[in-house]
């Protein structure tokens, strides 16, 4: 998918007025967008246009001041670094990398050109970034959350699901912050009582066949951590555990719009708002090495009451309680 289709579901943004320092007759600033879904996902919509009106909104405009070349890769590692390269070739002043599947391969490709990530788990331990406060490099961005989130996932899937006593840790081994995300989990799988399994897939059909053979023993759950595999293929995944009834914890609401039974994690939608502001500084004169990285500010829980009545499962009243959205 190429440049600016998306672009038209702002609507009416031209009309937003343009932010002092974007005067007419400057040179338009060249922006730059690797996306890691497809153009036709619903998630990856929602993100894009928080991107894009936070850029309006700082009076970017794509057509006037600025011109915005967008990529999406619909997961497709080949795609990604075959557009990463096509990306740099274009000498952008700047580039957006949701999530360090896209990250990787564009750092691969330029150290020169700043990069605002988003939803990246462990900017440090994949080397993208020297520390969180001091970047260093040209990177700099918006972390998905910190390794603990493990624990509470556990512990959320515990209370809903209080017969569980294995569980299955859907991951993609290709991530670095993999490693630090598993270790956080076990940690507190013995305290719970539970014992862990991780799933190590890499495309759908491995997916199919790892939850099938887990599921063939009784008491049992997953854990889906995020990563871009398990949000382009989210819809595999919540349909193999309907599928084989498996009560199932996830990193985002976005899985449980799509009939997911409980999520607790950041608001990545606000973190592509948030990353807009990112560049417009850069765009002023700013080094990605002056902003720090910055951890999420705002989690989400979320339950699919349809999904519970169906897995048979009664939901305590103080869950329900404390949940950010309740989807019937």
């Amino acid at each position: 998918m190429r440049r600016r289709t998306f672009i038209t579901l702002l609507g009416g943004a031209a009309a937003w007025p343009l932010a002092a320092g974007a005067q007419q007759g400057e040179r338009a600033r060249r922006i730059a967008v690797l996306m890691p879904g497809a153009a036709d996902d619903p998630e990856y919509q929602a993100r894009m246009t928080a991107f894009l009106q936070g850029l309006a909104q700082l009076g970017w405009l794509d057509g006037r001041n600025a011109r915005i070349d967008i990529r999406w890769t619909a997961g497709d590692a080949d795609q990604i670094r075959k557009y990463a390269a096509e990306l740099v070739a274009l000498a952008p002043d700047v580039i957006l990398a949701p999530a360090s599947a896209v990250t990787g391969p564009l750092l691969q490709a330029t150290r020169t050109i700043p990069i605002v990530f988003t939803t990246v788990a462990d900017p440090v331990g994949a080397g993208f970034v020297e520390s969180l406060a001091r970047p260093g490099g040209n990177a700099t961005g918006f972390i998905a959350f910190e390794y603990g989130l493990g624990t509470k996932w556990l512990e959320l899937l515990k209370e809903i699901a209080p017969r569980v006593t294995r569980v299955a840790v859907i991951r993609d081994p290709a991530l670095s912050a993999g490693v630090g995300q598993w270790s956080a989990i076990q940690t507190s799988a013995s305290s719970i009582g539970v014992d862990l399994r991780p799933l190590n897939v890499s495309g759908p059909a491995e997916l199919g066949s790892a939850v099938m053979a887990f599921a063939r023993s009784a008491n049992g759950g997953l854990i889906v951590t995020g990563s871009a595999l398990t949000t382009v293929h989210r819809a595999l995944i919540v349909t193999l555990a309907a599928q084989h009834r498996l009560p199932a914890v996830y990193p985002g609401r976005y899985f449980v719009a799509a009939g997911g039974l409980i999520s607790y994690g950041p608001d990545r939608v606000d973190q592509y708002r948030q990353a807009a502001g990112y560049v417009d500084r850069i765009l002023k004169g700013e080094k990605p090495t002056e902003l720090p990285v910055q951890e999420p500010t705002k989690y989400e829980l979320v339950i699919n009451l349809r999904t519970t009545k169906t897995l048979g499962l009664e939901i305590p009243p103080t869950l329900i309680a404390r949940a950010d959205e309740v989807i019937e």
